[in-house]
């Protein structure tokens, strides 16, 4: 089974109906991965998705904040949604393919704007929340399994427009890099993305503030696919779909692809 996957923060499922459905009827994945869908479940537009062939959804969602949707083409069987940091938000969720495979779809905490647990509540957040993930994926290694999301943090030096420059801007702090290649070890995630493109500077995300965001290219990869080792070997054909930033009303992430042979 061949099939491709990818994950965006859409930025509200219900405002941008029309490009999800542009991105479906366009590109076609298999498996699409939404965060931020900022929708109860049963709110999410899905006639117009299911008219598309993705007549399958599992989701976890509450009104007006975070939200996450795995919509398929094939059956999907609803296997967990974790509470990590017990912050009460839906921010992770998990859905078997018909193939053995678990997806998971992630969105962890953005970690607001200064890097300090003591001076920002939401940064410690951001920090517990990976570490619950670290905690979870080491009990309970995963197997045949691939992560998705937005995780909010930019970990190498060329997934960001200037290093030196946001070694202390929330996304991109030595702190949060740390954090975030403990909880890939203790999965033993791969990174499929830069599996693919190991070199150069790669975004995915590009803020609503600069008047010219294609211009002046200010990016962070932000967005990440992982594999876990028994089948990273089967992924390839990695991209970010840059276009989609720049459609009409769009959300400030792009969205990533990757394909697996399975």
């Amino acid at each position: 089974m061949t099939f491709t996957l990818a994950t965006w923060n859409i930025n509200s499922v219900r405002l941008r109906e029309g490009l999800v459905a542009k991105l479906l009827g366009e590109e076609a994945p298999d498996v699409l991965c939404l965060q931020e869908c900022k929708s109860p479940v049963e709110k999410i537009p899905l006639e117009q998705f299911a008219a598309l062939g993705y007549r399958h959804i599992v989701a976890r969602g509450q009104k007006g904040y975070n939200g996450v949707a795995i919509l398929s083409k094939t059956p999907l069987e609803d296997v967990d949604g974790r509470d990590f940091a017990g912050l009460n938000h839906a921010r992770h969720v998990a859905a078997r393919l018909e193939n053995g495979v678990v997806i998971h779809n992630c969105y962890v905490p953005a970690g607001g704007d200064i890097p300090d647990r003591e001076a920002n509540v939401k940064f410690g957040q951001k920090l517990d929340y990976l570490s619950e993930m670290r905690d979870h994926f080491r009990a309970q290694r995963p197997h045949k399994a691939i992560l998705v999301g937005d995780l909010n943090i930019a970990p190498r030096e060329d997934d960001v427009w200037n290093h030196k420059a946001l070694l202390k801007i929330v996304s991109h702090t030595p702190v949060e890099v740390a954090a975030l290649a403990e909880t890939q070890e203790a999965g033993r995630w791969v990174d499929i993305t830069r599996q693919d493109i190991p070199s150069g500077n790669l975004y995915s995300w590009w803020s609503y503030r600069s008047p010219d965001w294609d211009a002046a290219d200010k990016g962070r990869r932000l967005d990440h696919i992982w594999a876990t080792p028994d089948i990273s070997g089967a992924a390839h054909s990695s991209r970010v779909l840059r276009a989609a930033r720049g459609w009409e009303q769009p959300s400030d992430h792009a969205p990533v692809f990757a394909t697996f042979d399975l």
